[in-house]
């Protein structure tokens, strides 16, 4: 990489720059729950509500990535982070997700929480998987069937957690 990776947090005017990965990715129906047909101001107000941070990777002036930063669970619950990650295709392999990953954390941190949990890691996204466990997330659950994979029907996904 000759250009620096600038993660930046984004407000929903701003989700548009993201909004090309988070459509190709959701519509694939192979690592995120979301309806293959979400539209642009549902993933909007999904990603950039009250209680939900946008931030955004980007490499020489263009988008190639983010993820969302939220609380897990509101009320007693809301010492528990929870993020979502979505890296473009052609960035891929190139340690974005890892980026966005400690990034996420560091925010995490700073906004006070102690953990975070990962509530819906589709168990065949071997990729997502690995990484996540690279970055001291363990699998603490698993639930059989949960997610409607696009190709593989009904598939396991595992519930990961890891303190900050």
């Amino acid at each position: 990489m000759t250009d620096a990776l600038i993660i930046r947090e984004i407000q929903a005017g701003e989700f548009h720059l993201l909004w090309p990965i988070f459509h190709e990715i959701v519509a694939a129906g192979d690592t995120y729950s979301y309806a293959p047909e979400t539209s642009f101001e549902e993933a909007q107000r999904l990603w950039t509500s009250a209680g939900t941070r946008c931030f955004i990777a980007e490499l020489g002036g263009a988008c190639i990535g983010g993820y969302m930063l939220r609380a897990n669970q509101p009320g007693l619950g809301n010492h528990v982070a929870h993020a979502g990650y979505m890296v473009s295709a052609p960035a891929r392999g190139r340690g974005i997700a890892g980026r966005l990953c400690e990034h996420s954390m560091e925010q995490a941190r700073e906004a006070g929480f102690t953990a975070m949990q990962f509530n819906n890691v589709v168990s065949s996204n071997d990729v997502a998987v690995h990484l996540w466990k690279k970055h001291g997330f363990e699998i603490v659950g698993r639930v059989p069937g949960a997610f409607r994979h696009a190709q593989l029907g009904p598939t396991d996904v595992y519930v990961m957690h890891r303190h900050l």
